[in-house]
């Protein structure tokens, strides 16, 4: 599946990007997104939108703030440290997870649509220090 972003915080001028969803053998974004939409109807709007407090829908859009509560009681459900995660750490974690799977930065940078690599390499968490280490064969 393709995604039109039309516009975002780092294009105000609203160039918008288009990005490849694919659907995925372990984590099925596409079948989620899909069971998502059944859920928030096919109306024009924001993809991701506010619950009211009674569990309504509305068309208007969801907050960054509403985006890490959400993380982060998800972060707390799965037995991790809530306080630790934010919206950003989903970013940080599909780079981090696209550099361990030795994705290219071209690559990496089409999906998170960072204007710098330098922005987009600040994201990577390394979790494996040492591989490939360039002091490996050293005695």
């Amino acid at each position: 599946m393709t995604l039109r972003i039309r516009h975002s915080k780092t294009d105000q001028d609203g160039a918008g990007a288009v990005i490849a969803v694919p659907s995925g053998r372990i984590l099925t974004p596409l079948k989620h997104l899909n069971a998502w939409l059944r859920l928030r109807g096919g109306e024009a709007g924001p993809l991701f939108t506010r619950i009211g407090a009674r569990g309504e829908f509305t068309l208007d859009a969801m907050s960054d703030r509403s985006v890490a509560r959400l993380v982060q009681t998800y972060a707390a459900r799965a037995g991790l440290d809530p306080t630790s995660v934010a919206g950003h750490s989903l970013r940080a974690w599909f780079l981090t997870e696209a550099a361990r799977t030795r994705a290219s930065l071209a690559k990496m940078q089409e999906v998170s649509r960072q204007k710098s690599v330098d922005v987009l390499l600040g994201y990577i968490r390394s979790a494996e220090l040492f591989d490939d280490h360039a002091g490996a064969g050293f005695l």
